[in-house]
């Protein structure tokens, strides 16, 4: 049941991620099973890593490794397919012209919580008999400002998943109170933050409200981190530039572009890393997430579970 993530061999990166992650994932699906024995609802796992880190390649990795190894059928899921269309996405940048922040795809508010809502609904309830149909998103269209696919293109799973796996970059991510967004806003470390306006760090935060029932479903939690924030940038760059080589140069975003677009969403990582770090469940969930900091070359330096 896992996606399809055939690559060509020369563009394969090293897997350093997977073996560490599957003892983690199996043990707490153990636990879980443990203390629910007769549930039919799927394990659910969050998977949060910054932009162009290797979540592709470690949730590629993960699907196959139990779903082939384990036999626990799995469905990775991007948030990214449930950004806001196109045209839904031009009609919030044009509410809030000021608002830099929504000018592009990427921060909270510039999802489809509804959908993606519903659609957890339609999997952690009795499956229907037809199956269900996974909204897809393509970054390519638009001159790289993307625009959800046709539902025609969309995949289609046929039995219940036993594993799902959300990742995406902002995954996981808790809104701030209004002191403590303050604080982060004041700090003279923030290297973004005071590009914008307090108020339209004010506007994210509240949207990001709205991605808390989402979150609360997650059974486990595995985040990538990286040494230095910084390096995002240029792992955003390598990433456009191979979707410009897959889809042809018309495709995708230039280096310039990509700059901006990251400009867009570094601020959230300023405010937001650190709940991630400390630990998305809180006192709620003991040891039921996995922290993998990682360096330059993305190469795994340490793990730890929370």
């Amino acid at each position: 049941m896992a996606q399809s993530f055939d690559v060509p061999l020369q563009s394969r990166i090293v897997d350093d991620k997977s073996p560490i992650c599957i003892p983690f994932i199996l043990s707490r699906i153990e636990t879980y099973q443990k203390q629910h024995p007769n549930t039919t609802r799927p394990f659910i796992i969050g998977l949060n890593g910054v932009q162009g880190v290797g979540k592709t390649t470690l949730v590629r990795a993960l699907a196959e490794t139990l779903q082939g190894r384990e036999g626990l059928p799995t469905l990775v899921v991007s948030i990214d397919d449930f950004y806001l269309t196109h045209a839904d996405q031009l009609a919030l940048a044009a509410a809030h012209p000021d608002n830099q922040l929504v000018q592009y795809r990427g921060e909270p508010g510039t999802h489809d919580i509804p959908l993606l809502t519903s659609f957890l609904a339609s999997l952690t309830s009795p499956f229907p008999p037809e199956g269900i149909h996974v909204p897809q998103y393509d970054k390519s269209l638009f001159s790289g400002l993307g625009d959800r696919s046709p539902p025609s293109t969309w995949i289609h799973i046929t039995s219940p998943p036993k594993i799902v796996i959300l990742e995406g970059w902002l995954v996981g991510f808790r809104p701030l109170s209004p002191v403590a967004l303050e604080a982060k806003y004041s700090s003279p470390t923030s290297k973004t933050l005071h590009r914008h306006l307090p108020a339209h760090l004010m506007f994210i935060n509240a949207c990001l409200e709205k991605y808390q029932q989402i979150w609360d479903r997650f059974d486990a939690f595995v985040h990538i981190d990286a040494e230095d924030l910084g390096w995002v940038y240029e792992w955003r760059i390598q990433q456009e530039q191979g979707l410009r080589r897959e889809k042809g140069v018309e495709g995708g975003m230039t280096d310039e572009q990509v700059r901006k677009f990251v400009d867009c969403y570094f601020p959230a990582y300023e405010l937001y890393i650190d709940g991630i770090r400390n630990g998305v469940f809180g006192e709620k969930k003991k040891a039921c997430q996995l922290r993998l900091i990682v360096g330059r070359d993305r190469g795994v330096k340490e793990s730890l579970v929370i």
